[in-house]
């Protein structure tokens, strides 16, 4: 890149920072809301991609109607949309990482902050093709969002490139698991086992019991034997089939994964993450906080 298209890139960051804003009247309103959403002791929380049909105030605005006080900011409401496709995008996406200043994140911070809502993990995938300083900004949004874990769809073949900047940064980082048995992608115990042997205590798993009860296994198993490992955990139903469901529909042990947490007094957060087709997002979600609620109090 030209340091005339540079500087260009960065005024464009900048301005973006600018947008991102927090309206005054915000504070009192959203201050107004005071959600809560730890039950039993218990942390309920939200994946903000549940909110991924709306933009970032939006989704804010829908975390707060649902009564949820603590977010898993996914990556999806804060970085721009693709214009091109293919490795120009791509290059597109690692530029704007790599450029775009911090306060750009510290703003989105600040309206959950006003908002009365704590962000307890930024989620973003590391990838094979990641360069080591596209890895390192990752930690330094996480800085900016002032969290202290960082959630990931990751490559198991990047992991212990990632290992050194989490300790660096002492930020933790979740490895996020699908349904899907593929190579280089989390679905199952050994996966998870192969990545973290060796590695420090700062990389751990944010186990979806959904998918991993899709792909075959037992998360209430798998919990007991590991919680010590887990950053946070994702709430969906799921058939064993794999179908995904509302909240006591499917085959996936909720209620009794919660009521484990709740009995062992483990401390991580249980993230709803919606997933299935629905006319209202925050429809289903405010079900899903109540089925939570239920099984916790």
């Amino acid at each position: 890149m030209s340091r005339c298209s540079r500087r260009n890139f960065c005024k464009t960051a900048a301005a973006a920072a600018g947008s991102l804003a927090v309206p005054a009247s915000w504070g009192s309103l959203w201050a107004a809301a005071n959600p809560n959403s730890r039950f039993g002791g218990v942390q309920i929380g939200i994946q903000s991609y549940s909110f991924r049909d709306r933009p970032l105030d939006k989704a804010i605005a829908a975390i707060l109607e649902c009564g949820v006080n603590s977010c898993e900011l996914w990556q999806g409401h804060i970085e721009p949309p693709a214009k091109t496709k293919g490795k120009e995008a791509r290059d597109e996406l690692r530029r704007w990482r790599l450029t775009t200043p911090p306060e750009v994140f510290r703003q989105v911070a600040e309206k959950f902050k006003r908002a009365g809502i704590k962000l307890f993990a930024y989620s973003f995938g590391f990838r094979e093709d990641f360069t080591d300083q596209e890895i390192e900004r990752a930690f330094i949004m996480a800085q900016a969002l002032g969290v202290k874990a960082l959630t990931s769809s990751a490559n198991v073949s990047v992991v212990k490139r990632v290992d050194p900047f989490a300790q660096k940064y002492k930020v933790r980082v979740g490895l996020h698991n699908h349904s899907e048995i593929r190579p280089n992608e989390f679905a199952t115990p050994d996966d998870f086992a192969a990545a973290l042997k060796g590695l420090s205590p700062y990389i751990g798993v944010n186990l979806d019991i959904g998918h991993f009860l899709a792909a075959g296994f037992d998360p209430l198993a798998y919990l007991r034997e590991n919680h010590d490992k887990i950053v946070c955990i994702h709430l969906k139903d799921r058939k064993k089939t794999g179908e995904n469901l509302a909240f006591g529909e499917g085959d996936t042990p909720i209620r009794e994964v919660l009521r484990l947490m709740k009995s062992k007094k483990w401390n991580f957060p249980a993230n709803i993450e919606y997933e299935y087709k629905a006319q209202d997002a925050v429809v289903e979600v405010k079900k899903a906080v109540a089925f939570c609620r239920q099984a916790l109090v």
